[in-house]
């Protein structure tokens, strides 16, 4: 439906002709002007940014919800979506997820991971992580191995260096955005992770990972399902 796009996120990177598109804010506080300024027939979003969908009904502004959380959510959005602009692409698109899930290797030496958002040369302030309701751990469990962070808790995980610390992963695992994050030095930021005293750093079991897609929650989560099983396979035993 590309040629029927008329607008996108601040954080749209692909397909590329998605960078061409008029940007509308980010996912949380999207201004509404400039989406009503498109006269859009559909507006697609999260289930966290409700407030904004709400506001643009009012302006009989057709919306649709979607959650995005696991790769089920993920899935079932997919399909919700298609029906709603009536697209046949559902079941290829979901395919290749279940054919990327069919295909993952178990880890031969379960361990724990831990998954961080962003890298920075700093670690004394806030390091968010994956927590449990999200696709970062269902990739962790279909690798069969465990994620370090086992607080049932729904919120967004925020972690101090003291925190990183007592949770003790075996892997670290560093997702990088080279577009918002360009003028970290990774080098140096290796550097601050591995002067924490955990397992991963023991066994120098801490990556970085820079692909634009994993963070992503759509159809490329396949993509991203490979990069990190392949990621936890390159565990290295305890010495």
């Amino acid at each position: 439906m590309g040629d029927k796009l008329v607008g996108t996120s601040a954080y749209s990177l692909h397909p590329k002709e998605a960078q061409d598109l008029p940007i509308v804010g980010n996912y949380i506080d999207p201004n509404i002007e400039k989406i009503l300024s498109l006269k859009p027939s559909l507006v697609v979003g999260e289930d966290f940014n409700q407030k904004a969908q709400d506001k643009l009904k009012h302006f009989n502004i057709k919306t649709l919800t979607l959650k995005l959380k696991t790769i089920t959510d993920i899935k079932n959005s997919i399909d919700k979506l298609a029906k709603n602009i009536d697209s046949k692409e559902a079941k290829r698109l979901i395919k290749d997820i279940d054919d990327a899930i069919e295909k993952i290797p178990k880890n031969k030496s379960p361990h724990s991971v831990m998954i961080v958002y962003g890298l920075k040369e700093d670690l004394s302030s806030a390091t968010y992580i994956a927590g449990r309701d999200i696709f970062f751990n269902d990739i962790i469990k279909l690798c069969a191995n465990t994620n370090a962070y086992t607080a049932n808790s729904n919120k967004q995980p925020v972690l101090s260096y003291e925190n990183i610390i007592a949770l003790n992963p075996d892997q670290i695992i560093i997702l990088h955005s080279l577009a918002t994050e360009s003028g970290v030095d990774v080098e140096k930021a290796l550097k601050a992770w591995h002067k924490l005293p955990t397992n991963a750093s023991k066994n120098k079991n801490i990556s970085v990972v820079d692909d634009d897609y994993l963070h992503i929650p759509s159809h490329r989560i396949a993509l991203t399902i490979k990069r990190l099983s392949d990621e936890m396979q390159n565990y290295k035993e305890e010495q």
